[in-house]
């Protein structure tokens, strides 16, 4: 009996947004620092991302999502980054090797829990096909996962090198899709329809004018906090009324153009972890909360070869990091509401339906506590 396909989508970061649907166009500002033009992570310079998003018949919700620092060989050019475990039942490969050397030498890779191993093999091709790259016998590709498996058919292993291939192809700057998209298809968040999201923010002149850029792939538990207002819980919502499970994980990339050693980008990633417990989030101990760091500074990249033994990069001072702390936990926490404020119901695997986040309720609860106005 022949398959039958319904429909494959394959979205790029060019898909058509709804503006209406992200906080701060619902008049909800988060933290005291100002995003940039797009407030995504692309408004740090030469980054780049794409989506391939896999919706097939009625159990296949899935998909992969690739970040490129910049659009350069990322291999010849190597930059500084650093990888923070918040909670490590998880699955992200490639991790070893940059804590060890300090850099990322691939895109990075997002996607569910069992398609790590297809998406490594595609950026292993994808780097060895690069120009320059003929005589490579070792590539350290970098691949999160959250486990969609609920509104997914996760055992079927539907993605395919090519998907990957294709969301690689996709990546360009500029707006972000958000929501129900690329490795955020059938991901779930508070118990609510989780996805992608993505936030920055702009220092101040006097703090470096830097841009710091966050993506996250939510699909974790907790009790929701939204601006500090407990929404979780004035809605009822939450594991240990609805029994829904706290476990699954949460895939968050920083991007920044301030020069960074590894060290501090470390520093720079734990931050991360804050913003994503100002949602309410408990990295509970099914969950894999992963931070990869990297600064996208020209003048830290790091060349696959060269004629010297000494390696000189500029890196900020120690006392020069408290702004970007600062951003990057503002970021990583809109970033989160972003994903389930763009998320929408979605029905999948066995019949499963997760609902998106109750917008009109929670408008009206932030409303009453003065988080935004009519």
């Amino acid at each position: 009996m022949l398959k039958q396909t319904l429909v494959i989508l394959a979205i790029s970061c060019s898909f058509s947004i709804s503006a209406q649907s992200r906080i701060r166009d619902l008049g909800l500002e988060i933290g005291v620092l100002k995003p940039g033009p797009n407030n995504a992570i692309t408004d740090v310079a030469g980054v780049q991302v794409g989506h391939y998003t896999l919706i097939e018949g009625d159990s296949i919700r899935t998909g992969t999502t690739a970040i490129l620092p910049h659009s350069g060989n990322i291999f010849q050019e190597k930059v500084p980054a650093a990888i923070y475990v918040g909670n490590g039942f998880g699955k992200l490969a490639g991790s070893t090797q940059v804590k060890e050397l300090g850099n990322l030498e691939t895109p990075i890779v997002l996607t569910n829990t069992l398609s790590v191993s297809t998406a490594v093999n595609a950026l292993i091709g994808y780097t060895l096909d690069l120009p320059e790259n003929e005589s490579i016998r070792s590539v350290n590709a970098v691949v999160g996962e959250t486990n969609d498996g609920y509104l997914n058919d996760i055992r079927g292993r539907h993605i395919t090198q090519n998907h990957v291939l294709q969301a690689l192809a996709n990546a360009q700057n500029g707006p972000i899709a958000e929501g129900n998209v690329g490795a955020g298809t059938g991901t779930i968040c508070f118990g609510f329809k989780g996805g992608i999201g993505t936030s920055s923010r702009v220092l101040p002149a006097a703090s470096g004018g830097y841009t710091v850029g966050v993506l996250v792939q939510s699909n974790f538990g907790g009790v929701l906090q939204i601006a500090g207002v407990d929404v979780g819980k004035q809605l009822q919502h939450y594991a240990n009324r609805f029994k829904y499970s706290p476990d699954g994980s949460c895939m968050m990339v920083v991007m920044t153009d301030a020069p960074l050693d590894a060290r501090n980008l470390e520093r720079l990633a734990k931050r991360a972890m804050l913003g994503l417990a100002k949602t309410g989030g408990i990295a509970s101990n099914g969950s894999g909360d992963y931070v990869i760091a990297v600064s996208t500074a020209k003048e830290c990249r790091i060349p696959y070869q060269s004629n010297t033994r000494i390696q000189n990069n500029p890196s900020l001072r120690n006392e020069a990091m408290t702004p970007l702390f600062l951003a990057t936990i503002e970021a990583t926490e809109e970033a989160i509401l972003n994903s389930l404020f763009t998320a929408e119901t979605m029905t999948g695997h066995q019949g499963h339906t997760i609902e998106g986040l109750p917008k009109e309720k929670v408008l009206q609860m932030l409303k009453r506590a003065n988080k935004i106005k009519d």
